[in-house]
C-alpha cells in the first residue's frame, strides 16, 4: 500500500502552504506528517536535508520524492503518477 510521508517544521512557511494545498486535494493515500525538530531521526535516516518534502512509499520502499511547495496541479500529478 502506498503511502506518503509529508516533512515538515513549524517555523517553515512554505510547509504551511503546502499543508493547505493537500488539504484541497482528494486522495485516499494516506499522509503522514513527520515534524522535523520532533522526529529528527526519522527526518535523518530519510536523508531530508530541507522541507517540506514529500516521499512517497510503496510498503517501506521509497519510489519517488519531492522537494518544495508544488502549486496544486502539479501535487495532484505527483500524487497520482
Amino acid at each position: 500500500m502506498k503511502r506518503v510521508l509529508r516533512f515538515t517544521a513549524s517555523w517553515c512557511g512554505p510547509c504551511k502552504g503546502l499543508a493547505m494545498t493537500l488539504n484541497n486535494i482528494n486522495t485516499n493515500m494516506p499522509i503522514e506528517v513527520i515534524d522535523i525538530d520532533e522526529q529528527s531521526g526519522i527526518a535523518r535516516d530519510f536523508g531530508i536535508r530541507s522541507v517540506p518534502t514529500l516521499v512517497m512509499l510503496d510498503e517501506n520502499t521509497e519510489v519517488k520524492r519531492v522537494v518544495g511547495a508544488l502549486p496544486q496541479q502539479q501535487l495532484e500529478a505527483w500524487l497520482n503518477d
